[in-house]
């Protein structure tokens, strides 16, 4: 028998990964237009994903899992973000998910682990800027009380990462805890213009306990320089959901303009695909978007051997991530809203048709952009440009 070549086979178990998610994201698509008109949970295609194996791609190898790098994880959210941003959304939280436990916590072998025997997706309750949420000591336990708004996947996780203010003094508590506990009230309440099923409504928290050791204290919420790779994880797994969108809307448009459109009639061609300003617009989106993905995929690079550091990570390494996520979520946003907007401009007035569906691009791309505006990301950059700042550590950057 000839050796096994490692590399190789890490290399044909990661393809058949991409193939699986292209396979989902193209059954996504059937009926994407449709869900997108009618809001609410996404629970088939969230059963898809537990059946697929695929929410377990970061967990390690010996945990039971893919053991893929972010590299990868995060190319496969752009894929399902192509055809269905709502999906591609919750999917890659689901990973953002699992790293808060490994970054912020020291019990995630077993997280891990659970995740993987018992097919957990995981939705979020952390958003550090809404303050309504505390917790207080009772006993060797705690109490939680409040309510917390985004709170994307929350509805049909089954487990989830909450995050409240401590009554005693004030600073940031993260657990790791159920979905169903006795206490959790889960309100179908998102009905914002995009990303219609990412269930990002409301949770409110009625006396809900936590166990003392649900919650994620070493290191902490950002409590070392390996921890503070969060946010820009984060950033990262934004910037291919923009990019997904808007890699999907020109795949559309393209499509529609080879089959649908027609020649204007002053062009002087035949075809749409001969107009000469159809052409240079074409070229137009595939240069921003092109600059945007390869911005991004060099991110993830960086953000793969800062991770491999660990706790060796030095905060000019962490720099080097922060300003090429923030760099990478400039290009995706303005690529994606420049597409996603434009691509009327290629189609022609039939492809404003309500069947079509095309707007829904441009509202997934919007809605989502405006919850971490790009100003600040300029902001880092400049920073770092003219006074050689890293961007500060904060969830934001």
């Amino acid at each position: 028998m000839g050796v096994v070549n490692p590399i190789k086979q890490a290399q044909l178990k990661a393809q058949s990964l991409f193939d699986k998610a292209e396979q989902l994201a193209a059954e996504f698509a059937v009926t994407a237009v449709e869900r997108d008109k009618r809001g609410g949970t996404a629970k088939n295609e969230r059963d898809s994903l537990r059946k697929s194996g695929l929410l377990n791609l970061i967990i390690p190898v010996e945990y039971g899992g893919h053991g893929l790098d972010w590299h990868d994880t995060l190319q496969i959210v752009r894929i399902i973000s192509r055809t269905d941003s709502s999906v591609g959304h919750l999917f890659g939280f689901q990973h953002l998910l699992l790293a808060t436990i490994r970054l912020f916590g020291d019990q995630w072998p077993h997280y891990y682990r659970e995740t993987v025997k018992n097919n957990w997706f995981w939705g979020n309750t952390l958003n550090p800027l809404d303050t309504r949420a505390k917790i207080s000591a009772d006993g060797k336990d705690w109490l939680l009380h409040g309510t917390k708004s985004f709170c994307s996947g929350a509805t049909d996780s089954d487990h989830l990462i909450v995050s409240a203010l401590s009554e005693t003094d004030g600073k940031l508590v993260i657990a790791a805890i159920p979905s169903n506990r006795t206490g959790i009230q889960i309100h179908s309440d998102w009905d914002n213009m995009g990303q219609r099923q990412t269930d990002s409504g409301t949770v409110d928290f009625h006396g809900v306990r936590i166990y003392d050791h649900e919650i994620l204290r070493e290191p902490g919420p950002l409590g070392s320089v390996f921890a503070t790779l969060r946010p820009l994880l984060a950033q990262l797994i934004l910037t291919n959901i923009y990019l997904g969108i808007g890699e999907g809307a020109l795949a559309e448009a393209i499509g529609y303009t080879r089959s649908q459109s027609r020649a204007w009639f002053l062009s002087g061609v035949e075809s749409a695909t001969r107009d000469p300003y159809v052409l240079k617009k074409y070229g137009e989106f595939w240069v921003d978007l092109n600059a945007a993905a390869l911005a991004a995929d060099h991110a993830a690079r960086l953000l793969d051997a800062a991770w491999r550091q660990e706790d060796a990570l030095t905060e000019a390494e962490r720099g080097s991530v922060a300003v090429a996520s923030a760099t990478a979520k400039v290009l995706a946003t303005r690529a994606g809203l420049d597409v996603t907007q434009r691509l009327f401009e290629v189609t022609g007035a039939r492809a404003t048709s309500a069947k079509g569906g095309f707007d829904r691009y441009w509202r997934n791309l919007r809605t989502h952009s405006l919850h971490d505006p790009v100003d600040y990301k300029l902001l880092d950059l400049g920073e770092w440009v003219l006074n050689a700042k890293s961007p500060a550590p904060s969830f934001y950057s």
